[in-house]
């Protein structure tokens, strides 16, 4: 079953039911009332026509000659006339329930229960059906000429019954209008309700079909509001992390084939002078150049091997960080590169100041032992590299500056990608494989830091490690 057809049915089975509870509580209630109101006038008449007649004994009318049942036949039915209405009647009984007197024109077929021990005092009565009408009796006992005789009167009390008959009559009548009312609004109701869901259906079909930029266009502040909103939320994450997921796709598809590409240029040279020398007749010198050949190729694979080894254990081995003083890393990585340093006549100026930081001591002085060895690779003889440890915006920052090369602006996105070299033959020239920056940018990442460059082609480049 449909989610419109559940509002439709459960909504239109309430308002039933509410109807017909609310409709037979006010029917009831006003049926009460005027039951209640017609039972407090017979009783009044009752009492009206009890009291004539006690009067009557009193004063001792009864014991005058001309008393007898005629005249008390005649004050009855003197007394019921003044109510010119048909539906009251009076009735005496003696002891034995013989009549002693009786207006009632008809018959009453059924035990009689008020007519059991009345007493002169106390007044019962009873409602009952008789031949498709309703009676009230009300009944209590007289004494004349000292003879107890039970005194009924009765009212008819069918319009009462006839009324809530027509009331309920009427209320099904409403019903039937009111249904037909409700059910054409409740259907467009339940329709207009369920229409900002089926426009999410639709997107999420539209998901599944591979159209990841759908979104839905559904305005308010209700649950169904706020559902639109968290899915399109959701489509926005899953849109970027496809993204991603492409990305990391294409940059793992180039990392292997700048991999492949990186093996087999030693390869190649390792295999073509080893068929070369097997081939060729001895001679010591070409022997002995073609054996650097293949060392320095050899060289250049166990580099590689080491390098790749570096980016898989950063990315799953746990380190232990402690907290160290940065200056004095900083100052153990320039004793490390002093005779890289002084190979090219580099400078290096070095503006420190303890500076405490946890950290993993020996992935640290690879990070800026790596980008210092960039910069004296990207060097001029004669120029300067400057290294700097400062704080900023309460966040710690090592900078490191040199005067060499530069990079592209189109480059600078990619440095941090294995394998990417800005420049091939000067990477070549000194035996890099476009590894260092990546493995920089893991270890940067491992101690929850950036790493932000600023550079100019041909005047130099800027490298900051902020720690957050």
């Amino acid at each position: 079953m449909k989610f419109w057809q559940r509002i439709f049915i459960y909504n239109f089975l309430l308002f039933v039911i509410i109807l017909n509870i609310g409709g037979v509580i006010l029917i009831e209630n006003s049926h009460q009332a005027d039951l209640k109101r017609e039972v407090q006038r017979t009783l009044s008449e009752h009492l009206s026509i009890y009291s004539g007649m006690n009067m009557i004994i009193e004063n001792r009318i009864y014991e005058d000659e001309r008393f007898g049942q005629s005249f008390l036949y005649d004050h009855i039915r003197n007394f019921l006339e003044k109510f010119h209405d048909e539906k009251i009647y009076v009735e005496l009984l003696d002891k034995n329930n013989d009549i002693f007197f009786t207006s009632v024109d008809f018959r009453i077929n059924r035990e009689r229960k008020e007519l059991k021990n009345p007493l002169e005092n106390r007044r019962k009565y009873i409602i009952r059906d008789l031949q498709d009408q309703t009676y009230l009796f009300v009944t209590n006992m007289v004494e004349i000429k000292k003879e107890p005789l039970k005194f009924t009167y009765i009212r008819n009390i069918t319009e009462i019954y006839a009324e809530r008959n027509k009331q309920y009559k009427f209320l099904f009548q409403l019903e039937l209008v009111m249904f037909i009312f409700m059910s054409v609004s409740m259907y467009f109701m339940s329709r207009y309700i369920t229409k900002p869901i089926y426009k999410l259906i639709d997107a999420i079909e539209d998901i599944t079909r591979g159209n990841y930029s759908n979104r839905v266009e559904i305005y308010g502040e209700d649950e169904i509001g706020t559902l639109a909103k968290k899915f399109n939320e959701m489509t926005d994450n899953l849109d970027e992390k496809i993204n991603e997921l492409e990305k990391n796709t294409k940059e793992k598809q180039r990392f292997i084939d700048n991999l492949t590409h990186e093996l087999k240029t030693p390869l190649t040279s390792i295999i073509g002078y080893a068929d070369f020398l097997r081939s060729t007749k001895y001679n010591e010198e070409i022997y002995i150049k073609g054996l650097n050949y293949i060392y320095q190729e050899g060289k250049r694979l166990e580099m590689l091997s080491s390098k790749m080894m570096n980016l898989i254990l950063l990315k799953n081995e746990n380190f232990i960080m402690k907290k160290e003083n940065l200056k004095e890393i900083i100052l153990e990585v320039e004793k490390i590169l002093k005779y890289r340093l002084k190979e090219k006549d580099i400078g290096m100026i070095i503006e420190t100041k303890d500076l405490y930081k946890e950290v993993e001591k020996d992935l640290m002085k690879n990070l800026i032992g790596n980008l210092i060895d960039n910069g004296i690779k990207a060097s001029q003889i004669g120029s300067n590299i400057y290294v700097k440890l400062y704080e900023k915006n309460e966040k710690i920052i090592i900078e490191v500056r040199d005067e060499g090369i530069g990079i592209k602006e189109e480059d600078i996105k990619k440095v941090f990608e294995p394998f990417f070299m800005g420049d091939g033959s000067r990477s070549r020239k000194n035996e890099g494989a476009g590894l260092g920056l990546s493995i920089c940018n893991e270890i940067a990442k491992l101690h929850k830091a950036n790493l932000e460059i600023e550079s100019t082609f041909d005047k130099g480049t800027i490298i900051k490690i902020i720690f957050d």
